[in-house]
């Protein structure tokens, strides 16, 4: 087997394609020709994946600057792009630590090659997958200390879990890990802002999905609330990605008017839940 097809170049891969969305450079043929399709029915695709980043950045800095957390998981981290969540978490928490989680083996050579960028200590990479949650936290442990606060991140992740490996369970199982003061940033893709009369929806950018042998579920508002039993959402609440908090955007001078952004673009829900 050549490399090529060892690591998974032959065929597209939901990260890269999410790479490709936000304008990177690793990312491959198949994946551009799997992210057009979708961009055919779903034009939208552009605007959710950089609105869905940005509502990385922006719950990342409110753990950091608003609550003082300096300790950040991210699992499904996917391509590194700038800023990373590191890099945010390090602007208001110099001292924090970053622990890393992705299966993909392109991923890891990426990130790999983001640990050297950063202080050495600060962040480590677990390959691992989401469904192995014990496994995930043991070795997390080895960098995070679960007994403080923890920033826990699955953003734009759980929409890749087919529903037979019960997304919630294994949410609630990371939770209950974690620590008084804690967080949950999650965002979902949903079809609630499908508008009826529309061919170019997120019901159709799945079906584009499953022809390449991917998945994107979706879940209702009600779902996304479950994710976050036992904790207590930050305001606004349950909201689309680019409604959570956009005077916290790292972006210089952006001014974000009411409407700009119509929650059919988005087609991802978004939330912050504090445990108590």
């Amino acid at each position: 087997m050549d490399a090529h097809t060892e690591l998974g170049q032959d065929r597209a891969h939901s990260a890269r394609m999410y790479d490709y969305y936000l304008g990177g450079k690793t990312n491959y043929r198949a994946d551009r020709e799997a992210a057009a399709g979708v961009l055919r029915v779903y034009p939208g695709a552009l605007v959710a994946a950089r609105e869905n980043r940005g509502f990385m950045h922006r719950a990342t800095r409110y753990a950091a600057e608003e609550l003082g957390i300096r300790q950040f998981f991210d699992i499904g981290t996917g391509i590194p792009t700038e800023p990373n969540l590191y890099q945010v978490a390090h602007r208001f928490q110099p001292d924090a630590r970053v622990v890393y989680t992705d299966n993909d083996p392109i991923v890891l050579a990426y990130d790999r090659a983001l640990l050297t960028a950063g202080p050495p200590a600060a962040i480590a990479y677990i390959d691992a997958d989401v469904r192995e949650p014990e496994t995930i936290l043991e070795r997390a442990a080895e960098t995070l200390d679960f007994d403080e606060p923890v920033a826990l991140s699955l953003v734009a992740l759980l929409h890749f879990i087919p529903r037979g490996d019960d997304p919630h369970r294994l949410v609630a199982r990371l939770t209950e890990r974690l620590a008084t003061g804690s967080l949950l940033v999650l965002s979902h893709a949903t079809t609630d802002f499908d508008l009826p009369d529309s061919t170019h929806t997120v019901a159709a950018a799945a079906r584009a999905y499953e022809e390449k042998g991917l998945m994107l579920g979706r879940v209702t508002r009600e779902e996304m609330g479950a994710f976050f039993e036992g904790l207590e959402l930050a305001a606004p609440g349950l909201v689309p990605t680019s409604e959570w908090r956009p005077d916290l955007d790292l972006a210089e001078g952006l001014q974000r008017l009411p409407g700009m952004i119509s929650p059919d673009e988005v087609g991802v829900w978004a939330g912050v839940g504090r445990k108590p």
